[in-house]
């Protein structure tokens, strides 16, 4: 959540907008260290694979990505923009719940979401998907 936190941070140094920490933006799984890091891996791997698996530690995918729509859907009505800041692996699942699997660009299921990528979601349609072009 730290890194989400400081991008969070200099979005709002830049767009004047207020930073509010919500925890129905946080990731799936987050590693800790204390599982080496190839049982975590693999443990990510096994519940993108069955996005229905809940870890000891965690949610489903899929109860994953409902949070962030949930979230989303809370928006609703309210004036001006607003700048959800998350990880790509709650962004990725919530585009599997919105568009299914077939309809995501290629490589996302494979390679996730960009460090730093913009996903655009206007009232739970996905406008634009992990775009970098503002990246030097």
């Amino acid at each position: 959540m730290r890194r989400a936190r400081e991008t969070a941070g200099c979005i709002a140094s830049v767009t004047g907008l207020t930073v509010q920490a919500d925890v129905r933006l946080r990731e799936r799984l987050n590693w800790d260290g204390s599982i080496p890091w190839e049982a975590f891996a693999d443990l990510w791997a096994r519940t993108a694979d069955d996005r229905d698996l809940v870890p000891g530690s965690g949610q489903s995918a899929r109860q994953t990505a409902a949070r962030l729509q949930a979230f989303l859907a809370g928006l609703r009505g309210l004036l001006g923009p607003v700048a959800a800041v998350t990880h790509g692996g709650v962004t990725a699942e919530l585009l599997r719940n919105l568009l299914g699997d077939d309809a995501l660009p290629p490589g996302v299921l494979a390679a996730g979401i960009p460090p730093c990528a913009i996903t655009t979601v206007d009232d739970l349609n996905p406008v634009m998907i992990a775009s970098v072009s503002h990246l030097p």
